[in-house]
């Protein structure tokens, strides 16, 4: 504890580089406050920031002494461009009443697509025709350095990623992460903040942190907005959303809803060969699987002002899911390097199930005073939440095994396995944000998290008529985990230094029982989590910087739970509870020139990684899929981005990053060392084709090359897509067109060839597609919601 304290002292003497918050007020000719001006502040040409004014109000952070532009536009009155410097104590706008500006609306600053800020990397989603028009998980894999997995996995500058939703984390993985993001139209998002760095204020789950923020309208009286898709690939997608917002006087009621109706083909490819001193089999494998999905989600919330400094407010969000699915598989065994196959066997699978997910969050906020100088003074927020989530779903398979003379080998024989899971979690946490006048910003918390999840898993086996329980098979997990949070942050800005960090402390303790193993599991441990940010300004066009942070990564539900989920009746996957947290550190030096050309050093070090890992038994046939720490990785590479206008119409934004790997474990039958060297290449081009019919158009590339993880062998994937999009009915509606994955280039495949263990599979997913989209605004102007960061944070993406 008192090396605790002692760096928190050390964080409190960097008042040296504290930053400077500037406040300013919007108000007409007779010294009226207006509501709803547009405030955009640049530098250099570069967009910063923009917002809108409250009661005429508007707040600048993380300001230095250089020359700054500051943009005020609101319909009906003259926009005004002031320039300024820091240190300054406060800006009063006077917007002049201009009648002519009722008919034509002259926008001064057009925000860029893509805002780079000392910790984050923000992509406003409406200004990119490829992510609008589409769904949420179309808009995630169009943001900078982000890359989304045929799996539903989804990493951040090569790290994994806790993905939140409006500062609330989405308590889904996997498949079932995908079909919730892609239940949401993303004319609903307003932008996506990724994180690779994340600060203290953020759970220390995951290597980065991706916030997605959605559209609420915030003008006067009743606004919505309207949006509906259509996307073929294999089969058939479709997606509607409507959002609204009243607001009047001291209250603003608020929501959203949004349906998907979703058919997605798979094509797998999976092959084993099994090799014995005295015999070999190879297992060749093709299944073709679809599953449907029909997704309800909405959001439905109030904010009631009580004073001009609090706000109290609810906010209740839902997603009900309706999956049905089926799958035709083909194994062909071949024994002994035989030319035709000695037997060939046949699985019908049949799925069924539902998801239930809800949160509910009452938030409290309060401004307790204005600091000395115009700062932004101190403030507490308090959230209490509770997230439950249930999930039930029934598995068939029916086997049967066919000779060369096409006789059965055995009598068919079908098996069924019902799975219900229910998890539970309470959060609260405070958060207290103070300030000494212009130059100190701090903030600390605490937040508390109690988890209860229950997984019950029966395997049945259906010789006859009536099923048989399968206790071996079959398992009951129970886990409890509760995490106690504190932490505390620093930020600042002073002459042509800029620097933001902070340390947290979080002390959990975890409890797994499986019934069928007879096994209880406890984990107890407190870690402690520092951050760091310091940028250094050496002129008006180069700027150095610095990151480091330090990360946890905790297994989800799914990974836990060792129920066996069967695919056939020598095939399953299981999790391990006896999986461990690995631990991330994250190393970051980076140059900025002329704020449109960045290049980074990064190192990235992890400590007790899960991941999937194979186990094949070649003397039995058999094949599961499993989880394991599977040791340490090492990763030092180099990181380039830039954002140019190679003309007035024509916007470009590249990333390339390159990374040589160092990997070993010493797991017993996952013994492996590796280097190798492995890139990540993408292009980003947005046309302007008519500016005054407002016609644009969008062009997407990357290219991800093959990477050893553990002992799976990733190949390379790319992908190359194209959009188009027009404003109709008077700029109130807009249609949009377009391609992804015209190359196909976007498949799943892993090859593994390690410790005896020869198998590999390949899966065409359904990523081909073309989708035509219509949005339309029944309102004057949409903007993003009041966000709040509930208590009920990280702990829900990890479940199932």
């Amino acid at each position: 504890m008192k090396t605790i304290l002692n760096i928190l002292l050390l964080l409190l003497s960097f008042q040296l580089f504290a930053q400077q918050n500037l406040t300013g007020i919007v108000s007409d000719e007779k010294g009226q406050p207006l509501d709803f001006a547009t405030v955009t502040l640049s530098q250099n040409g570069q967009v910063l920031t923009s917002q809108l004014t409250e009661a005429g109000k508007f707040t600048l952070t993380n300001l230095n002494q250089s020359p700054y532009e500051l943009a005020v536009s609101l319909i009906g009155y003259k926009s005004v461009l002031r320039v300024f410097n820091m240190p300054k104590d406060s800006l009063n706008i006077t917007l002049l009443n201009d009648d002519l500006q009722l008919n034509e609306v002259s926008i001064v600053f057009k925000k860029p697509t893509i805002e780079r800020q000392i910790d984050r990397v923000v992509f406003n989603v409406a200004n990119s025709i490829l992510a609008s028009g589409g769904t949420a998980w179309d808009a995630l894999s169009r943001a900078p350095g982000v890359q989304t997995g045929n799996d539903g996995g989804v990493k951040a500058n090569n790290k994994k990623v806790t993905v939140y939703m409006d500062g609330k984390p989405v308590r889904l993985s996997g498949d079932d992460l995908s079909a919730y993001l892609q239940s949401i139209p993303s004319d609903n998002i307003a932008k996506i903040e990724v994180m690779p760095n994340p600060s203290s204020k953020y759970e220390a789950q995951g290597g980065a942190v991706i916030n997605i923020i959605s559209k609420k309208a915030t003008m006067d009286g009743f606004n919505a907005s309207l949006s509906g898709g259509y996307t073929r690939g294999q089969m058939n997608r479709y997606t509607s959303n409507g959002v609204f917002n009243y607001r009047k006087n001291k209250l603003n009621i608020f929501g959203s809803y949004g349906y998907s109706d979703r058919s997605i083909q798979r094509d797998i490819n999976f092959y084993t060969n099994y090799q014995t001193p005295t015999s070999s089999a190879y297992w060749d494998l093709n299944k073709v699987t679809v599953v449907k999905s029909k997704i309800n989600n909405y959001t439905a919330g109030a904010d009631y002002n009580l004073t001009e400094n609090q706000v109290v407010g609810v906010l209740i969000t839902g997603n009900n899911t309706a999956n049905a699915g089926y799958g035709t598989a083909i194994t062909d065994i071949y024994n002994n390097h035989k030319p035709k196959a000695d037997s060939v066997l046949n699985t019908l699978s049949t799925n069924r199930g539902h998801a239930n997910q809800y949160s509910f969050n009452l938030n409290y906020k309060i401004k307790l005073d204005s600091a000395r100088g115009g700062g932004p003074g101190r403030s507490l927020n308090i959230d209490l939440d509770y997230a439950p989530f249930s999930k039930d779903n029934v598995q068939n398979l029916k086997n049967s095994m066919i000779l060369p003379d096409e006789s059965l080998a055995f009598a068919p024989y079908q098996t069924s396995s019902p799975s219900i899971q229910k998890i539970d979690i309470w959060s609260g946490k405070v958060d207290y944000g103070y300030s000494l006048g212009k130059i100190l910003t701090m903030e600390s918390g605490l937040k508390y998290t109690s988890i209860t999840s229950e997984n019950q898993f029966d395997f049945y086996n259906t010789p006859d008529v009536v099923p048989v329980l399968d206790p071996t098979r079959s398992d009951r997990f129970q886990y409890t985990e509760n995490t106690a949070a504190a932490y505390t942050s620093l930020a600042g800005v002073s002459s042509k230094w800029n620097f933001k960090g902070g340390l947290r402390a979080e002390y959990t303790r975890t409890k797994g029982f499986s019934h069928s193993l007879d096994s209880i599991n406890v984990k107890k441990y407190l870690r402690i989590f520092p951050t760091a940010f310091v940028t250094y300004k050496a002129s008006e066009n180069s700027e150095f910087g610095f990151a480091y942070s330090k990360r946890i990564e905790r297994p989800d539900y799914r990974q836990l739970n060792p129920a066996k989920n069967y695919s056939s009746p020598y095939n399953y996957q299981s999790g391990n509870p006896f999986l461990r947290p690995a631990i991330i550190n994250n190393l970051q030096i980076r140059y900025t020139l002329h704020q449109n050309y960045t290049f980074s050093a990064v190192y990235t070090t992890t400590k007790d990684m899960a991941s999937n890992v194979t186990v094949q038994n070649n003397d039995t046939k058999t094949f599961y899929d499993t989880q394991q720490n599977i040791g340490s990785i090492r990763d030092i590479g180099i990181e380039f981005s830039s954002i140019h206008h190679a003309a007035s119409w024509w916007e470009i934004n590249n990333t390339a990053q390159g990374y040589f790997r160092n990997q070993s474990s010493n797991q017993p039958g996952n013994t492996y060392s590796d280097k190798q060297f492995y890139f990540y290449l993408r292009t980003d081009h947005a046309f302007t084709i008519d500016n005054n019919n407002g016609l644009k158009a969008e062009m997407s590339a990357w290219y991800n090359s093959a990477v050893q993880q553990g002992t799976l062998k990733l190949a390379r994937t790319y992908d190359l897509s194209i959009g188009i999009s027009k404003p109709v009915f008077n700029k109130q509606g807009t249609i949009r067109l377009s391609a992804s994955d015209i190359l196909l280039g976007n498949p799943y495949r892993i090859i593994i060839n390690n410790q005896g263990q020869n198998n590999g599979i390949y899966q065409k997913n359904d990523t081909r597609t073309f989708t035509v989209s219509f949005s339309y605004k029944l309102g004057k102007n949409l903007a993003a919601a009041r966000k709040r960061t509930t208590a009920s944070e990280e702990e829900k993406r990890r479940a199932n």
